[in-house]
C-alpha cells in the first residue's frame, strides 16, 4: 500500500474478489485467513458491502456476491461498447456483413454492440440486445470453446482460434466469431453474420485479427 491509496478501499475489494471467485460463499474465519487480517475486520468490511448490496450472507454465515454488482455490471456494456466500435466497423465494411460484439450473460449469449456495412445491397439485420444459448450460433460457441483447456503438448493440433457456423439462429444464414482473449472481466466474441452457403476462408482470420483489435482496445 502506497500513502495515496486506501487500505479499507484495497481490502473490501479483494473480500469482493474472493467471494466472486467461489460458488459456495466463504465464511468470516475464511476471509480473516485469506485476507491475513482479523475477524472484526471483516466483520466490518462486510457489513458495509452489504449496505450497498454489493454483498449478501445466508442463513449459514456465508458470504456471497450480492445482486448490487448487477447494476454496476449493467454500465460495462457502454463502455465496452464504445472501445470495440472502430474494430467492430473496420470488420463490417471490410467483409461487408454485420459485426457484432457479444458478452456472456448467464447462460446466454448477449449482443450489445452491432454495425451494419455501408455498401451491400442486402445484409442480415441483427440488433443489439439480441439473446440467443450460449451453445447456438458462432457467438457462443466461440465463447465455449475458450473456456475449454488446452491440450497438452503432442496431441492432435487445435482448431482454428475461431468458430463457423450456419443456419443455427437464422434460416440462410451463417456466422463466424472469436473469443475475446487477455481481458479481465470480460467474456465475449466478436464476430459477423452474413447471408451464404459457405464462410468465404478469409473471413475466419478477419474475425480473428478484430477480437484482438477489441481485447487490445479493453485491456
Amino acid at each position: 500500500m502506497t500513502a495515496e491509496t486506501s487500505q479499507t478501499l484495497d481490502r473490501g475489494l479483494r473480500v469482493l474478489k474472493l467471494l466472486a471467485d467461489t460458488d459456495h460463499g466463504l465464511t468470516v474465519t475464511e476471509l480473516s485467513h485469506r485476507l491475513g487480517v482479523n475477524r472484526t475486520v471483516v466483520y466490518r468490511l462486510l457489513a458495509t458491502l452489504e449496505q450497498h448490496a454489493l454483498v449478501r450472507r445466508d442463513l449459514g454465515g456465508r458470504a456471497r456476491v450480492g445482486l448490487g454488482v448487477l447494476g454496476l455490471g449493467r454500465q460495462v456494456h457502454p463502455l465496452v461498447r464504445e472501445a470495440a466500435m472502430p474494430a467492430l466497423r473496420a470488420l463490417a465494411e471490410d467483409i461487408g456483413a454485420t459485426a457484432h460484439l457479444t458478452l456472456v450473460d448467464g447462460a446466454e449469449a448477449l449482443a450489445v454492440a452491432v454495425v451494419e456495412p455501408t455498401w451491400t445491397d442486402y445484409h442480415v439485420a441483427y440488433r443489439a440486445g439480441f439473446r440467443h444459448p450460449l451453445e447456438r450460433g458462432a457467438a457462443g460457441k466461440a465463447i465455449l470453446a475458450a473456456r475449454r483447456p488446452p491440450r497438452p503438448s503432442g496431441e492432435d493440433v487445435d482448431a482454428p482460434g475461431y468458430t463457423l457456423t450456419h443456419g443455427e439462429l437464422e434460416a440462410g444464414a451463417c456466422g463466424a466469431a472469436a473469443p475475446l482473449l487477455g481481458v479481465t472481466g470480460v467474456e465475449g466474441s466478436v464476430g459477423v453474420v452474413m447471408l451464404a452457403d459457405v464462410v468465404p476462408e478469409r473471413v475466419g482470420e478477419r474475425v480473428m485479427h478484430a477480437a484482438r483489435e477489441v481485447a487490445e482496445a479493453l485491456r
